[in-house]
Parts: structure tokens; C-alpha cells; sequence
């Protein structure tokens, strides 16, 4: 029993991560959500998005051009050890991605601020997709949002238009679970 102000509380904060082997890990099934890295330029980033996409239990998570890779340690240092669980592949360019992606069903999306995208909240998700997310200061090029099926983004209500790329792969992913979680027979997204 803790005290808070003038509030008894029992519960604790829970401050370890899951007591499973990367065997049991890579035993559960996987959300059927990818993310593809457009040349992001922070390793950090990079990192801090391999952290998202083990919490989220994606299916894959797709580094292109010269987005960082392991081994790097400054991927290392911000994944907090989750390179091990997240399922990664490097690819030279994106455009190859997104084709191995459309080869599998896979829809995809490019998350951009653009004339014609569509708010990440007003549209219906496909039960298998990809984002995704470009360079943070070129964002994601011509070539790759002509290949994709749809584009959206994140509203923005300051000076920037645009959120941080790994802080945008934490919105769209779980907005994306969400919506997958709701369209499926009793919630079996999970």
C-alpha cells in the first residue's frame, strides 16, 4: 500500500520488462503493421523506433537508403536492447521495399503532409499495412508516394508542420492496432 497526497493506493509501477526469452518473443504472433524508414537521417530515431515497433509487436520494420542499421551503436544505445525482437531488414532503397511489400498484399501508405493526404484519424485501416516514414527534413520523395495506395498525416496545430519521426511512428502505430483491433472478430488483434 503506497500513499499519494491524501490517497491510498495498491498498485505499483511496474518498471521491468516481459520475463520472456527471444525464443517465446519470437513464438507470439505478430500485428500485421510494418513501418519503412525513407532515409531517416538520426540514428536515434532509428533507434527510438525499434523501441515502438517491439512495444507494438509489428510484423516488420523496413530500414532503407541510408537509414542506420544494426549493428550501430547509436542504435544500440536508444533501442534499449530490442533490435534482438523486432523483425528488420535493410533494404537499399525504398522503392524495393514497398515492392516486396505490394508482392505480400500489403497496403501501404506514406505518412506525409501533402495537398491530397488524409487526416491518420478519418481513414478506415486496411487489416495488413505499411507506413511509411520519410527523411526528417525532406520528408518522403515523389517517386515513393506515387508507389503507395494512400497519404496521410498527423495534424499539426503550431509552427511545424510536421511531428518527429519517431513520435509520429508511435501515433500511427497504435491509431493503426486500434483500428485493426476494431474491425477484427472480438478484438483477436492483439
Amino acid at each position: 500500500m503506497q500513499k499519494k497526497g491524501d490517497i491510498e493506493t495498491n498498485y505499483e509501477i511496474r518498471s521491468f520488462d516481459a520475463a520472456i526469452s527471444l525464443e517465446e518473443y519470437q513464438r507470439k504472433p505478430k500485428h500485421p503493421l510494418y513501418f519503412v524508414l525513407h532515409n531517416l537521417r538520426s540514428a536515434f530515431n532509428v533507434g527510438s523506433i525499434f523501441r515502438t515497433c517491439d512495444i507494438l509487436r509489428v510484423a516488420g520494420l523496413y530500414l532503407c537508403g541510408y537509414t542506420a542499421y544494426p549493428p550501430h551503436v547509436k542504435l544500440e544505445k536508444t533501442s534499449l536492447r530490442t533490435i534482438d525482437f523486432v523483425p528488420w531488414k535493410h533494404y537499399d532503397s525504398t522503392i524495393a521495399a514497398v515492392r516486396d511489400l505490394k508482392k505480400r498484399g500489403v497496403t501501404i501508405w506514406a505518412a506525409e503532409t501533402t495537398s491530397i493526404s488524409k487526416a491518420y484519424d478519418k481513414i478506415t485501416c486496411p487489416q495488413k499495412l505499411a507506413i511509411i516514414l520519410g527523411n526528417e527534413a525532406l520528408g518522403v520523395s515523389q517517386e515513393i508516394l506515387d508507389a503507395c495506395d494512400d497519404i496521410v498525416e498527423i495534424p499539426t496545430f503550431g509552427l511545424k508542420n510536421s511531428l518527429n519521426v519517431a513520435a509520429a511512428c508511435a501515433v500511427l502505430g497504435y491509431k493503426a492496432l486500434e483500428s485493426m483491433r476494431a474491425r477484427s472478430p472480438a478484438g483477436q488483434i492483439r
